[in-house]
């Protein structure tokens, strides 16, 4: 069976992907961590920038009242299938506080996306089951398949909102993958399973770490 792209755009043809091994979608990923009035963590925003092949596909046959430009009425039912699609991978975003593994409740309903010199972005808040107060928090955000490649915006990658007095967040990117484990991931087409023995764990990983008093 081919397998479907990650993000649900169904009509997209994985032909047009097929030509390349995995990754098949580059996104460049700005992160907020988002505090409650009590000093507890209580949500993750993302806005996640794709590149412009995967952009222009998934924009591909959405009416606009301008051409080449979407507002974001037009791009909702694209959000909104994004959204849902993405539970099936946890959302690519993983918690940790103190080594143990949080808990997101479905998205909030203000997601959106937006479509910006050719650019389409993604914006939704994971929050957290139950809001957490700690003094460590991890956030990771990965593929373990590799089948789309994210990475922290060179610019503001993460930021903390709200958060307590003395809070400091610091990004980590992942580790340099073997060059022989890429060789052998770029060969992989977009219709066959990644094999478990090249599943990436957290250690590719783009992290936000948070440390408070």
């Amino acid at each position: 069976m081919m397998k479907t792209l990650l993000l649900a755009v169904a009509s997209l043809p994985l032909s047009a992907f097929s030509a390349v091994g995995h990754p098949h979608i580059w996104a460049t990923v700005q992160t907020e961590l988002l505090y409650a009035l009590d000093g507890s963590m209580k949500a993750v925003r993302h806005a996640w920038s794709f590149d412009e092949l995967f952009s222009a596909f998934a924009t591909q046959g959405i009416a606009s009242k301008k051409k080449g430009a979407f507002t974001r009425e037009e791009l909702q039912p694209l959000a909104k299938i994004n959204v849902e699609s993405l539970k099936e991978f946890d959302y690519f975003t993983f918690a940790k506080a103190n080594g143990r593994n949080i808990d997101f409740d479905s998205p909030l309903s203000d997601y959106y996306s937006e479509y910006k010199n050719s650019i389409l972005t993604l914006h939704f808040t994971l929050p957290f089951k139950t809001p957490v107060k700690t003094q460590e928090i991890a956030v990771d955000i990965y593929d373990s398949s590799y089948f789309i490649d994210f990475s922290f915006a060179k610019k503001n990658a993460a930021r903390l909102v709200g958060a307590p007095p003395g809070c400091q967040h610091s990004v980590q990117l992942p580790a340099q993958m073997d060059l022989g484990l890429a060789m052998r991931l770029s060969q992989l087409p977009a219709d066959v399973r990644v094999d478990p023995s090249l599943v990436l764990g957290s250690q590719f990983a783009n992290k936000v770490i948070v440390k408070c008093p």
